[in-house]
């Protein structure tokens, strides 16, 4: 394979699963469209906020139509509190109280042209995790260095499908990126924005912490089996296949999460 080819499929391959966990993760904006009245009304709704607020919950809907939110404190058993949505020109605002970091609020939004009211949410309410504000010069170069390592973890993958070409300067690469960026970074971000650097094996079960480490524990043992100059390509493919995989898995799935029921 071509080292142009290659890495453009490597490209290709990583922008693709970056575009997925970014549009199926949990605190990703949830986006739509539904019909009130008549009216189309297309949204796009909070399901992240920053500590330094209350959180801004708008729709783009034309006058006559009005709406409001309820909302509780996400696994407890507080009754919902509705708020009227406020209209803005040609939007519906309301505002949610802002909760501590790993803080959540359960909300619904529903609008009306008349007398009968549209769940625009569904049937299930929106979950909105609140977080302390995390430096963008730790953010960027965070973001940054796990797509590189995505990318070169990619690039090994599909080096080691090539019996004429080696691998092992790939996978060195790849340990130290993912080293960097998910054991260093990594935990920086997650200290300033819920308080604790670490919530995956073996005190928690934060998935995103727990992938970063099953993906680094098979590039070292990639490292580790080409040590002696071999290329190791079952443990090079294995590695590049896993991480993909979790790659794909949603960011912040069973993130960390506020117990409500053990604040006074």
């Amino acid at each position: 394979m071509k080292k142009a080819v290659l890495w453009s499929l490597a490209v290709v391959i990583t922008l693709g699963s970056a575009v997925y966990q970014r549009t199926t993760g949990p605190t990703y904006p949830l986006r739509g469209k539904a019909v009130v009245a008549g009216t189309a009304v297309k949204f796009k709704l909070p399901r992240n906020a920053e500590t330094i607020g209350p959180a801004e919950v708008a729709l783009t809907a034309p006058a006559p139509l009005t709406g409001y939110l309820d909302y509780k404190r996400f696994k407890t058993e507080d009754a919902w509190t509705r708020i009227v949505l406020v209209r803005e020109g040609d939007r519906l605002v309301g505002r949610l109280p802002k909760q501590p970091a790993t803080g959540k609020l359960a909300y619904t939004v529903s609008l009306t042209g008349g007398y009968v009211a549209t769940p625009v949410t569904g049937d299930g309410p929106i979950i909105l995790r609140f977080k302390d504000p995390v430096p963008i010069g730790l953010i960027i170069p965070h973001a940054i260095i796990m797509f590189v390592g995505m990318l070169f973890s990619t690039a090994a993958g599909l080096t080691a499908l090539d019996k004429t070409k080696d691998p092992r300067r790939l996978v060195l690469w790849t340990v130290s990126l993912l080293f960097v960026g998910g054991f260093i970074l990594g935990p920086l971000v997650q200290k300033f924005a819920f308080g604790i650097a670490w919530a995956g094996f073996p005190g928690g079960i934060d998935l995103t912490d727990n992938k970063t480490l099953v993906a680094f524990l098979f590039w070292v043992a990639a490292l580790i089996a080409g040590r002696k100059g071999k290329p190791a390509r079952p443990f090079v493919l294995a590695a590049s296949l896993v991480t993909l995989l979790v790659y794909l898995i949603p960011h912040s799935v069973l993130g960390s999460e506020l117990d409500y029921s053990k604040m006074q």
